[in-house]
């Protein structure tokens, strides 16, 4: 991450990162499909963090309810790698590819929350409307997050971006 933050994400090549690391570019393989994995990652972890978390929701929970309990979960567990996050952040939104990368992981997350909202006996449009509103509830808040001037925590921003998608669906 130092490196793509001191040089860009296209100046930084495998050896400079395998040397930075004290690795091999064949270990580095070993971990990484390529230099944008380190960026993503986690993203396993999320999305079983996400899924989990719905089909844990109460059982009475409507479909934004069981998001939103997977919105709070997963918020919680970002909360200490804000500084990790933010220069993350910095990086895949100098470059456009990392742009598009991060738009089909978002997607990707929506499809298994709906899934997950589908195995709880949601039907559709329902369970792909409250995925996709969760989603979009994630990334929205995340870039708050992240913002260099915020000092609010992940959960506070969810909590508040939640109470606005209602306010929205209302038409208020």
């Amino acid at each position: 991450m130092e490196l793509y933050v001191e040089r860009g994400f296209e100046q930084t090549t495998v050896a400079d990162i395998a040397g930075r690391a004290g690795l091999t570019e064949r270990t580095f393989f070993r971990h990484f499909a390529d230099k944008r994995e380190v960026l993503f990652s986690g993203q396993d972890e999320l999305l079983k963090s996400f899924v989990s978390a719905v089909a844990g929701a109460p059982d009475d929970a409507s479909p934004l309810e069981a998001v939103a309990v997977a919105l709070r979960a997963v918020a919680v567990e970002f909360e200490p790698r804000r500084p990790w996050s933010q220069q993350r952040g910095r990086v895949i939104l100098a470059n456009p590819g990392l742009r598009e990368r991060e738009l089909i992981k978002l997607a990707g997350m929506a499809s298994a929350v709906a899934a997950a909202l589908r195995e709880r006996g949601v039907g559709e449009p329902a369970a792909s409307l409250a995925a996709q509103s969760g989603i979009a509830v994630f990334h929205i808040g995340f870039a708050q997050w992240i913002d260099a001037g915020n000092t609010r925590e992940f959960s506070q921003i969810i909590t508040e971006s939640l109470a606005a998608l209602k306010v929205v669906a209302a038409g208020d």
